[in-house]
């Protein structure tokens, strides 16, 4: 088993365009042959699209593109611009007429950070889809991650930058990958060592609080807490599966989620996984569960890891500077 990029994935294409003026943004994954998917949502918050044809009853049986965008609702309305992308290229399920490109997707709550005026709309997914390309994947500050927050149970004055990551691992054939986009209401964690990495800051502004722990203390306080927050991924596989096999995958990548958040799957984020299959190779697909888990707690660390300041918040790297 090897690390590899996510971009060697066959099949996918991944794209991004943002503002960081007004900090947001979005991310595409375009799979132009088409890719059998599934979904999971757990979040409580969760703001989506087209997500019921992915249900295994239904006609369709492959996607072409999965936006992750900033926004909140309003961020959807950048499906427009990948649509018209893939329209233009003739890629989508054919009604004789046209090719209607199936793009899924899944928002982020960025709006008290920034500026909230400013939504990906059809313009900027367009952009990311021009932007899709095979190059080595960027992390961070980069697509739906230009927006995303973490640590915000005491406010956004004492959170912290979140980010986009990703991580792929290549068994023999096979290779499996996550891209996520972290803007989660707590703490983000590493789970191989245990080590918290961000979540709200202490009124020192330089070590960290513990979410839960504050949460639990005013378990009685029914606020809302920005609902919305939301973790938004996509998990990518060159393995063949069904659409209800790939919904499965989904699923139990869900649990890269709740090994590296704290907490994962509230009723103030929206937290979301993708699945998509792009090829023909033969797996167990337990065996992928658990590599999709692995790869998505990875994939949400990278975010955090790569994270850079933005419009005054302090990112992972600024508080080990500040432990030194």
């Amino acid at each position: 088993m090897r690390e590899i990029d996510f971009s060697e994935i066959e099949g996918i294409r991944v794209g991004h365009a943002q503002d960081l003026a007004a900090a947001t943004g979005c991310t595409v994954v375009i799979s132009e042959s088409g890719a059998t998917a599934g979904v999971d949502v757990r979040g409580g918050a969760p703001g989506t699209r087209e997500t019921d044809l992915l249900n295994p009853v239904n006609l369709v049986q492959q996607i072409h593109a999965v936006l992750l965008t900033g926004g909140s609702a309003f961020g959807l309305d950048a499906a427009a611009g990948v649509m018209q992308y893939l329209e233009e290229r003739k890629i989508g399920f054919d009604v004789q007429v046209t090719c209607v490109p199936i793009v899924c997707g899944a928002a982020l709550f960025d709006l008290p950070f920034g500026d909230y005026r400013v939504r990906p709309d059809k313009q900027m997914g367009y952009q990311a889809c021009l932007d899709a390309d095979a190059a080595p994947s960027r992390q961070g500050n980069v697509g739906a991650g230009a927006g995303a927050t973490v640590g915000k149970i005491l406010g956004m004055g004492r959170a912290m930058k979140g980010g986009l990551g990703c991580y792929a691992l290549q068994v023999e054939d096979l290779k499996v990958g996550a891209l996520v986009a972290v803007n989660c209401l707590g703490d983000v964690l590493n789970p191989e060592t245990g080590e918290k990495l961000a979540g709200p800051l202490n009124e020192d502004m330089q070590t960290l609080a513990d979410t839960e722990a504050i949460m639990i203390e005013a378990y009685a306080d029914r606020k809302n807490l920005f609902s919305g927050n939301t973790t938004i991924g996509v998990v990518a596989v060159n393995a063949a599966f069904t659409k209800s096999q790939m919904t499965k995958i989904a699923s139990m990548a869900h649990n890269g989620y709740a090994r590296s958040m704290r907490p994962a799957h509230s009723m103030y984020d929206g937290d979301t996984i993708f699945a998509m299959s792009t090829g023909v190779v033969e797996a167990d697909l337990s065996v992928v569960g658990a590599l999709a888990a692995r790869v998505m707690e990875r994939a949400v660390v990278a975010a955090i890891r790569n994270a850079e300041p933005l419009c005054g918040l302090k990112c992972c790297a600024d508080i080990k500077k500040s432990a030194v």
